[in-house]
């Protein structure tokens, strides 16, 4: 795994990688109106185990499919491949564009932030 997260690295598509820790260290937050109600896990129910994910950019769907058909598993693991929503994929009367320019903002200062640690 390591080799294959320093290939995506070196190629310039790894925008982050984290392992996420069982569901028993975690909780979920339902709702329901204004009511909030929290659940410690673990989380019997679960079907599915989310346990990480790989954030990367590239050009195309197909591109993030060509990586995701790399990753080292072999044992029936699912790699699920989905995008990221950005503010130029909603309307202006639903996302106006001082509200798409502010999250812009946001987004530079996370990456300068990243930068000083």
């Amino acid at each position: 795994m390591g080799q294959f997260n320093e290939e995506m690295v070196k190629a310039g598509v790894l925008l982050a990688a984290e392992g996420l820790q069982a569901s028993a260290n975690g909780a979920r937050v339902t709702f329901s109106g204004s009511k909030r109600t929290v659940t410690d896990g673990p989380f019997a129910e679960t079907k599915e185990l989310l346990a990480g994910f790989w954030m990367i950019q590239v050009k195309s769907k197909a591109e993030a499919i060509a990586w995701a058909s790399r990753v080292p598993f072999t044992d029936g693991e699912v790699v699920e491949v989905r995008q990221v929503f950005e503010a130029a994929d909603f309307p202006a009367e639903v996302f106006p564009p001082e509200d798409a320019a502010g999250e812009l903002e946001l987004r530079d200062e996370l990456q300068r932030n990243a930068g000083k640690r």
